[in-house]
């Protein structure tokens, strides 16, 4: 039997030993439906309006949408790597894991665990929750979103946990729906150019303001920051390689393919968005640009149907994280390193049931956790505290939403580890030069290099911009460290008094 105390890379005991084993059941469509799907939920709806306020002129936004897809596809070329020569439920904790042993692996695992992937599924519910408002023309309060958002994600953990199948089946229906609604709505400016004469205007291109973030690179980092928020999840398919067929071949053609996808989608709709809206009124419309857009265009009946888009979109993106986000729970506690209840699959669904209740439990908890903040802050004074720490806590909470402070956390936590994952590729060549790689990363070692190079850059303009964010961010990570040996301790423990 493996010692679970050990440092040393892990690779699970057959399945025979362990019971019920996840189904491999999702074909190369759904595989890209996942990539497509994981991406595509609202940050292409509703962050180009806060885009447009940070940086002020369309020549910059439109380069660094083009970067970060780029950026995606630098990443991708690394981990189709890794995906293809470990297909194991988990991803890039798996990865890790292998790289550099399993503490490191478990600080990745605790951080999707704890915050990452329940603040994404927590935002990505309350941007769902705020169109269905719009929509309805109701007024939410925080506390009435987050029970909306509850029901939401009862609702898509029940489905994942039928069966990986009606998740995937789900996943691939919402994302050729909502892929062709986004489309759609970049194509509509064009189309009516014959018909409507305030759709696309040329001039909107030129158009600038003043920018909230004073010099270049700290204009750069926060849009790429709201860009990566929109590309978040480019590397989601891999955590399900344990269920895909043929994953040496479907993985690297998911990767690549559903990446095309995005970039194409996301371009021609910034392109849309500007033609049709000024700066200044794209900055002003904030979370909905691609609702005024519409409204601009066609009316409030086109404000209304993009509002039924971003709803379509997001319950589709949430769908995605409860498909994926549980495999990295289920592989931690598959290898003993967390609580070996959630490496449990269940005998008739074959899914792991326990990973998916607790991270919807997880999502839950904090979609009500941050407006319980904003209520508790609402009437504080800034200028009355004299901890600059706590100054910059409340005053985030006053002037941010839900949305905006989740995904913000989301993307500064989780980069680390990506950058850690794909400097696996390297360390792997070298611990581990005759493992089979079915696929081997184009332009090796200046890919991985480039990436990380630009990574590293990023995750520097964050923390100087959104100090916060980035505080939180690892401080949520260096919790999980003396969990880790407290966890061990505990579970040494109770194997020695069996």
């Amino acid at each position: 039997m493996t010692n679970t105390t050990s440092d040393e890379p892990h690779t699970p005991v057959s399945s025979k030993e362990k019971g019920p084993t996840l189904r491999r059941a999702l074909g190369p469509r759904i595989a890209i439906a996942v990539v497509v799907g994981n991406v595509i939920g609202s940050g292409i709806f509703l962050k180009p309006g806060n885009i447009a306020a940070e940086s002020g002129n369309f020549e910059l936004i439109i380069s660094v949408w083009v970067f970060g897809g780029v950026l995606c596809i630098l990443g991708a070329l690394c981990l189709a790597e890794l995906a293809a020569m470990l297909p194991k439920a988990g991803g890039i904790y798996v990865y890790i894991r292998e790289a550099y042993g399993r503490k490191v692996a478990f600080l990745a695992g605790w951080n999707e665990f704890l915050f990452a992937k329940p603040a994404s599924i927590g935002a990505l519910s309350i941007a769902f929750t705020g169109s269905l408002g719009l929509s309805m023309g109701w007024q939410l309060s925080g506390f009435q979103q987050a029970m909306l958002a509850t029901i939401v994600i009862v609702l898509l953990s029940w489905v994942n946990i039928m069966g990986v199948l009606w998740g995937g089946r789900l996943q691939l229906a919402v994302t050729v729906v909502k892929a062709l609604f986004l489309g759609l709505v970049a194509a509509i400016p064009f189309i009516l150019i014959p018909f409507v004469e305030q759709s696309i205007q040329v001039s909107n291109y030129g158009t600038s303001i003043e920018p909230r973030q004073i010099t270049l690179s700290a204009q750069v980092g926060v849009v790429l920051l709201a860009v990566m928020w929109a590309y978040n999840g480019w590397n989601g398919v891999v955590p399900l390689a344990e269920e895909i067929k043929s994953p040496q071949r479907n993985l690297p053609i998911a990767l690549f393919a559903g990446i095309g996808i995005l970039i194409a989608l996301y371009l021609a709709a910034n392109f849309a968005y500007h033609g049709v809206l000024s700066m200044e009124e794209m900055a002003s419309a904030g979370n909905h640009a691609a609702e005024q857009m519409l409204l601009k265009l066609v009316g409030p009946a086109g404000m209304a149907a993009m509002s039924a888009v971003i709803m379509c979109s997001t319950f589709g993106a949430i769908n995605t994280n409860l498909l994926i986000a549980p495999r990295v729970t289920f592989a931690m506690g598959r290898d003993g390193v967390f609580f070996r209840t959630l490496g449990r699959v269940h005998p008739e669904y074959q899914t792991p049931v326990p990973a998916i209740l607790v991270t919807a439990l997880m999502a839950i908890g904090l979609v009500f956790l941050v407006p319980f903040g904003q209520y508790l802050v609402r009437d504080v004074s800034v200028e009355n505290i004299a901890s600059q720490v706590m100054q910059l806590i409340i005053g985030s909470l006053q002037d941010s939403s839900i949305f905006e402070l989740l995904t913000n956390f989301i993307i500064f936590s989780l980069g680390g580890f990506v950058s850690l994952a794909v400097f696996a590729v390297i360390v792997l060549r070298i611990k581990q030069p005759d493992l089979a790689r079915p696929y081997r990363a184009w332009g090796y070692p200046v890919t991985p290099i480039i990436f990380l190079s630009v990574y590293i850059w990023f995750m520097v303009q964050i923390y100087l911009n959104k100090p916060l964010e980035s505080r939180i961010g690892l401080l949520f990570i260096a919790l999980g460290i003396p969990v880790y040996f407290l966890y061990q301790k505990w579970s040494s423990s109770s194997n020695a008094e069996r």
